[in-house]
């Protein structure tokens, strides 16, 4: 990300630059755990999600925050929101945004497959009647933010403009994981609000 946005990580080192990283599957850890024998002086420390943030900015050099938020399915937007506010905040005057999830173990899809949670079919038909569950997935994603007027003077490609963000909670619905509608409504219009 850093190179495609025409930056060498060396440059970074001293600035102000904030990692902000979705991470909540812990499948690793748990299968380091498992085997207590096998465990080295990494274990603990290596499967933090916080001293990922923290690592990378070691690695880095960097002195704006370092933070791993887990919103569930929605850690990588809510970091993008959070990476943002930080810029517009003046805590940082670049931030790498992201998120990560690898599917190494069984038991977390055993666990919702069994509370009726996961598509049967193993099909995700978001926004559709037929809607019938979840579909889990792996990835991993960063991209690099500035304020727009920044970039601008630095001479930074622009891929995107963040105009507006907004985080709430649904509260009750009708069901832990069943979105509620006059919830999503209230969070799209404190977006468009603040673009």
């Amino acid at each position: 990300a850093l190179e495609n946005a025409g930056y060498a990580s060396r440059t970074l080192q001293g600035s102000a630059t904030g990692i902000f990283l979705g991470i909540g599957n812990s499948d690793y850890g748990r299968h380091v755990f498992r085997e207590p024998e096998t465990m080295d002086a990494y274990a603990g420390s290596g499967n933090s999600p916080a001293m990922v943030a923290g690592r990378l900015a070691y690695v880095l050099g960097l002195h704006g925050p370092a933070l791993a938020i887990d919103t569930s399915c929605s850690s990588s937007l809510v970091v993008v929101h959070e990476a943002c506010m930080s810029l517009h905040a003046g805590e940082c005057s670049m931030a790498l945004a992201g998120g990560v999830n690898l599917i190494l173990q069984p038991e977390a899809h055993v666990a919702l497959s069994r509370a009726q949670m996961m598509a049967p079919d193993g099909h995700c038909k978001t926004f559709d009647e037929a809607a019938n569950g979840y579909v889990r997935g792996e990835g991993a994603g960063i991209v690099v933010l500035k304020k727009l007027s920044a970039a601008v003077a630095d001479g930074d490609r622009v891929l995107a403009v963040i105009r507006g963000s907004a985080v709430n909670h649904d509260g009750r619905s009708g069901g832990l994981t069943a979105p509620s509608g006059p919830a999503q409504m209230a969070v799209i219009r404190k977006a468009l609000e603040a673009a």
